[in-house]
Parts: structure tokens; C-alpha cells; sequence
């Protein structure tokens, strides 16, 4: 098993049976079975909603495999804003309680799992014609200040783009789609069990 095809797996883990053929993967067990209701629900103050956490785990990972590693346009420029019914370009970091309670409030709930599907389909893309050199070379501030001019990092363009201007790629892209998605759902768990909903499988 070479590395595209090692990611490629991994990222199966982390998105939905519809996507990567998982049954039994962490999103199906964290955001499967669940009511629109259930998604908005932030059991206690210091949580976020299981919505909010399926946007911001799919806005990064749109923003940094396509904009950011590769270079392309976004999905979320397909229309997808109107779609979601939100008018934020971010992915949400430094949001304050009250932003959080309004996108887990106003978000479309089936819009949202149809986009983190399309970035899911998206990155299997890209990844699954990759070749060898693909892997190779370092983040770009251009691109990060790329992202930051259209909104995607909010305040924090500055800040990110410190921090991620001359990581490896590979690092990057593989940290994004699969370790963040993956810590994200850690803390998606914890909202299902103090909302009651119990596992999703």
C-alpha cells in the first residue's frame, strides 16, 4: 500500500458510508442516525453542536485540500453558501458562544451533509491522481493569504498564515482530512453522550 492509497483509507475513517463505503466509520458513528433537531443541540454551554462541528470539520478541510495544498477553487464556491443558509466563508475559528448557537440554529442540516460529502469527493479526487512528486514541497504564504482574502479565515488570516507558510504538504493535507476530522468527531462523541443520543451505529 503506497501513500495515496494509505490516505485515501484512512480518510474512508473519518467521512460517510456514502462517500468512502465505511459503515462503521467515526463520522457514520458520531453524525449518523440523528434528527436535524438532535445536530443543533449543544447539551452544555461549553459544547459545540454536532452541526457546528460537521461544518467546521468540512469547511477546513475544503479550504486547506483544495485552496490552500492544490490550488483549486473550493466546493463551497459552488453555490453551497446559499445552500447551507449561512452567510459566513470561515471555518469558524474564534467564534464566540452566541455565533456558535446561531450557525447550529440557521445551518440547512441535509445541505450540510451534501456538502461535506461533495469535500470528501472531492479530496478522494484529487488524492486518487496524485503521483509521486504530488507529495512533495512546502505550504505557500500566497496561498494561505489566497484563502484569507476570501474570507476563509476570518480574522485569524495573519495568524494562520504564520503558522502554516513552509509546512510539507503531505503533512498538511493528511492533518487536515483525517487527524483534525478525527479529533473533531473525539469531541462529537462526547456531545452525543451528554445530549443522550446515544452511538450512531
Amino acid at each position: 500500500m503506497d501513500a495515496r492509497d494509505l490516505l485515501i483509507e484512512e480518510h474512508s475513517a473519518v467521512h460517510s458510508a456514502a462517500v468512502g463505503g465505511n459503515k462503521a466509520s467515526m463520522a457514520e458513528r458520531t453524525f449518523g442516525g440523528l434528527t436535524d433537531d438532535q445536530m443543533r443541540v449543544r447539551p452544555r454551554e461549553d459544547l459545540n453542536s454536532l452541526a457546528w462541528l460537521l461544518w467546521h470539520i468540512a469547511r477546513a478541510e475544503d479550504i486547506m485540500a483544495n485552496l490552500v495544498v492544490n490550488g483549486r477553487g473550493q466546493v463551497f464556491d459552488d453555490g453551497w453558501m446559499q445552500r447551507l443558509k449561512i452567510a459566513r466563508r470561515d471555518f469558524g475559528i474564534g467564534m464566540t458562544k452566541p455565533e456558535v448557537a446561531e450557525l447550529s440554529a440557521t445551518i440547512d442540516i441535509a445541505a450540510l451533509r451534501d456538502y461535506r460529502d461533495a469535500v470528501g469527493r472531492r479530496t478522494r479526487e484529487i488524492v486518487g491522481a496524485y503521483g509521486p512528486k504530488d507529495w512533495e514541497g512546502a505550504i505557500e504564504a500566497a496561498a494561505l493569504e489566497r484563502a484569507g482574502t476570501l474570507g476563509c479565515f476570518g480574522e485569524r488570516t495573519e495568524a494562520l498564515t504564520k503558522a502554516f507558510t513552509g509546512r510539507p504538504r503531505r503533512a498538511v493535507l493528511t492533518g487536515i482530512v483525517v487527524i483534525h476530522s478525527a479529533m473533531h468527531m473525539g469531541e462529537g462523541a462526547t456531545v452525543r453522550a451528554a445530549g443522550g443520543f446515544g452511538t450512531g451505529i
